[in-house]
């Protein structure tokens, strides 16, 4: 399977101008033959924690039909990011479109102390993903907790996705933390992240691919917008920068 891991700057609070540049890395990638696509943590809103309160939305929400009806149209997986309105609080969500699919959701599990007064931890479940059984997703801060990787090793992962939105110190202290645990659970690892405004700071790009033996095979820089397209099953085929030109 084909993997991009989109870096993309979102508007604070707009979801459906955010909708619409989705569908346009969406479709770029879907060119480049990408049967999956993920985009860094909140991509929806942007991440700003004290913000979320505002741009909550429900699962039901009308807009996302839209990535669900380009989702069926591409026969392309899509995860992107937005606060969800849960039960007990507001989650960190990644929204799981699939062909044909129901929308599945994976939300956050283990959060940074900082964002304990504005959201709620997601339901206790497993790492791995619906779309393939060898792919585990992670979202910012879970790359922190042992425990996660771990999870997903014992749940049958060699593939690790990590969406997140890290500023330029965080991303560095993430580029060391996924490549110990490529390191040391044999697995493909990939990084998602935002650039352009995010918390109060700026993203810190740098989104990035690293080998089963925790090796950066491809990565962006800190400023542009683009797609890391890889297919861990063609490890000859080296990774593809596309670096976007769409207007923002």
């Amino acid at each position: 399977m084909k993997i991009g891991v989109v870096q993309i700057a979102s508007l604070l609070g707009d979801i459906d101008s955010n909708i619409a540049r989705h569908a346009q890395f969406v479709r770029l990638a879907s060119a480049h033959h990408v049967e999956l696509v993920v985009f860094p943590e909140l991509s929806l809103t942007q991440y700003d924690a004290p913000y979320a309160e505002n741009v909550a939305i429900a699962a039901e929400d009308p807009r996302l039909a839209r990535l669900q009806a380009i989702a069926d149209e591409l026969g392309i997986s899509i995860c992107a990011g937005i606060p969800l309105k849960s039960p007990g609080g507001n989650t960190i969500t990644m929204l799981i479109f699939q062909p044909n699919q129901p929308l599945d959701l994976y939300s956050k599990q283990y959060l940074h102390d900082d964002e304990l007064p504005f959201f709620v931890p997601g339901p206790p479940r497993s790492p791995i993903s619906p779309i393939a059984a060898d792919t585990a997703f992670a979202i910012c801060y879970e790359i922190t907790a042992p425990q996660h990787a771990q999870a997903a090793h014992d749940d049958g992962a060699s593939i690790y996705i990590a969406s997140v939105a890290k500023t330029p110190s965080g991303v560095e202290r993430a580029h060391e933390r996924l490549a110990a645990i490529s390191r040391d659970y044999g697995m493909i690892v990939f990084l998602s992240n935002c650039v352009g405004p995010c918390d109060g700071s700026i993203g810190g790009g740098k989104s990035a691919v690293w080998n089963a033996q925790g090796e950066v095979i491809a990565q962006m820089n800190d400023t542009q917008e683009g797609i890391i397209a890889y297919d861990p099953a063609q490890a000859t085929v080296p990774a593809e920068v596309i670096i976007s030109k769409l207007p923002f």
